[in-house]
């Protein structure tokens, strides 16, 4: 696959390309053949199977024995594998009948990254080793990892944004091979890079989720390493979905978007290693491999040939378009782009620092979330604020005029976020700056919409409801990604009011005695034990009082595994749209349950950073949908008066008669 590929786009015979097709159809069905075969084994407990006999036990209840296939180094390389195969079988049938040189080429940098998860699979992390003799029972899987459904949702949401930007990356690739350094290849990945990028965001938010109800601390993210790691390749495909707009529309940033995007997989490849190398001592970091050094090796060996193959290229790199104007689309764009590359290098620094200074002399050190947020908070903000600000710019330049028509409302509103942030009671600088260019996008986004319904109603002469299927089918990539930036901007904003105005309290009470948390009470009513079929657990039960009002109990626990030398906490959490009350159980009278020790938490707007998740989730599915055809005639010149922008009803300008 990967020779023929390669050879076939360089010779461009049909008879190679036709076989490099064919082998991602068998390294598919292959992988598939494994991956099911393996899922038989644990569901049926063959613990002859090495892997089996690792993280299978006779009591994991079948769901979570299922999911134990990526709970350990093994199995998680052979679901990569499989995905990898399914992006690259699924890319080879996408694009059977094209002519474009860049698929063959695309086809054989994909089968060369396979090679390296393959080569595992088959030599160092062979996860169908025989075990003899063959043991009664296993230990089971991480009992973090079988403490919440979702992680049913977490890691496969990962793995399919991680391994999903191999597909943009190899046709970046393909590009640089076959000298085609046009829009060619931005156009065939663009729906492939959305879509990585929409498992990696929901992959993320889940994580943060999965955080927030298994450990027990009342939060959703630490800058714990590994999160980083997730995080790193977010934020350079982030930018790169940004710069590409840029490049479409101007023919500008055609060595900062193969730039962008090789990096992104590298940091993808970077992520791997530090989940899977044991070099961190993290939750995250599920298992000890060793495959560190291969995993160094392979992201240098990458390097080495971008920066060769680059070199090759440099002659066609040249770039046709120039920056018009300091105050237009594409120069907000830019700026966004290095916002975002700051922000991936400080977390990158803040990330390998103490990997460093413990290589070089030993000492371990730590870098924790005072530098991350001292350093992400502003850059956060001001990314919001160009969230705002470009897609509201023309392209190339504009006018003061233009400027306050496009700006005044959303000025407007933003000042009116801030002035309801300080009645309300906000006082810390950070936060109000946040609701102010939240309501600024916000406005931006809504002003967006107005206009786009308003040219198709005045075009198509149809209702506002009609007007709206319509520029959302039409132009379904501008206006998903509309609803994307809305998405972020719930987050961000729930994001600034649970980490500022969140408040705790930690209290011993006797059986029957109540605490007072804000307009909360909770009353202490018994411990209880239970035998379950995985675990034994120990749970309590509190009654909840809101506003002198009975509102239900919530039930934290302690959960104790076989294979776990210390219980697994299980907080409970009642949620409305306002605020979360979380419960965790922190210590109890071991000998008649007399007294309970619980840490007790308001954490407001955190139920938004979920919601948030789901309307980024909608967008990006929005955005990737094939677009269909307006279904009018040409637009004339009046019509193009009358509507503003109308070329961008569409993701090709519409045809124009006099």
């Amino acid at each position: 696959m990967t020779v023929t590929g390669i050879a076939g786009g360089f010779t461009r015979r049909p008879g190679l390309i036709r076989i490099a097709r064919y082998g991602a159809y068998f390294v598919f069905a292959a992988m598939s053949t494994a991956f099911i075969t393996m899922e038989i084994a644990l569901l049926t407990h063959d613990f002859s199977v090495s892997y089996v006999a690792r993280v299978g036990s006779l009591e994991t209840p079948p769901y979570y024995t299922a999911i134990s296939l990526w709970s350990s180094l093994e199995g998680s390389i052979l679901f990569w594998g499989l995905i990898l195969s399914a992006y690259g079988a699924l890319v080879a049938f996408v694009n059977r009948k094209s002519e474009s040189r860049l698929v063959p080429f695309a086809g054989g940098v994909m089968g060369f990254v396979g090679l390296f998860f393959y080569g595992l699979l088959t030599t160092q992390l062979n996860p169908f080793g025989e075990v003899f003799p063959v043991p009664a029972n296993g230990p089971g899987p991480n009992p973090l990892l079988q403490n919440h459904p979702l992680m049913g949702l977490h890691p496969p949401m990962l793995y399919f944004g991680f391994v999903g930007l191999t597909v943009p990356f190899a046709f970046a690739i393909g590009a640089l091979l076959s000298g085609k350094l046009d829009e060619e290849w931005i156009r065939s990945t663009r729906r492939w890079t959305v879509a990585a990028w929409a498992f990696l965001s929901v992959g993320i938010v889940a994580g943060a989720w999965w955080s927030y109800e298994v450990l027990g601390w009342g939060g959703y993210w630490a800058w714990d390493p590994v999160e980083n790691a997730s995080f790193l390749p977010w934020l350079t495909a982030t930018a790169f979905l940004h710069s590409v707009m840029v490049q479409e529309r101007r023919g500008m940033l055609k060595t900062w978007n193969l730039t962008l995007i090789i990096a992104t997989f590298l940091l993808t490849l970077f992520g791997t290693f530090l989940t899977r190398s044991g070099i961190l001592d993290s939750v995250h970091a599920f298992t000890e491999g060793i495959i560190g050094p291969l995993f160094l090796a392979f992201i240098a060996l990458v390097m080495i040939t971008w920066l060769d193959i680059i070199a090759w290229r440099s002659d066609r790199l040249h770039a046709p378009g120039t920056l018009d104007a300091v105050v237009s689309r594409e120069s907000s764009f830019i700026l966004n782009n290095l916002l975002f590359v700051a922000f991936t290098f400080t977390v990158l620094l803040g990330t390998t620092f103490p990997l460093m200074v413990e290589a070089v002399n030993g000492n371990r050190v730590s870098v924790g979330p005072p530098y991350f947020n001292m350093v992400s908070v502003p850059i956060g903000v001001m990314l919001l604020f160009l969230m705002g600000v470009g897609p509201a710019l023309p392209w190339r330049r504009t006018t003061p005029e233009k400027m306050k028509k496009a700006f005044l409302v959303p000025v407007v509103v933003g000042l009116a976020s801030v002035l309801l942030g300080f009645v309300v009671g906000s006082r810390s600088i950070w936060p109000l700056i946040t609701f102010a260019f939240a309501g600024f996008v916000m406005a931006t986004i809504t002003q967006e919409f107005q206009k786009g319904i308003a040219a198709r109603r005045r075009i198509a002469g149809v209702s506002a409801p009609v007007a709206l299927r319509q520029i959302l089918t039409i132009n379904n990539r501008r206006y998903g990604g509309y609803v994307v930036h809305a998405g972020i901007v719930v987050i961000i904003v729930a994001l600034a009011i649970s980490g500022t105005y969140r408040f705790e309290r930690e209290v011993t009470l006797q059986r029957g005695e109540s605490m007072l948390l804000g307009d909360y009470g909770v009353r202490f009513d018994e411990i209880w034990a239970e035998q379950q079929v995985q675990r034994f657990v120990v749970g309590s039960t509190f009654t909840v009082f809101h506003r002198g009002n009975e509102v239900g109990t919530l039930k934290p626990s302690m959960n104790y595994y076989p294979n776990s030398q210390q219980p697994i906490g299980t907080p409970a959490v009642r949620s409305t749209l306002k605020e979360d009350l979380y419960l965790t159980l922190m210590a109890f009278d071991q000998e008649d349950g007399r007294h309970a020790t619980i840490r007790a938490i308001v954490n407001p707007a955190v139920p938004w950073l979920w919601i948030g998740g789901m309307i980024v989730a909608l967008g990006a599915i929005l955005a990737v949908m094939p677009q269909r055809s307006s279904g009018r005639p040409a637009v004339s010149v009046a019509e193009i008066a009358l509507s503003e922008e109308p070329a961008e009803l569409a993701e090709e300008p519409p045809a124009v008669t006099v």
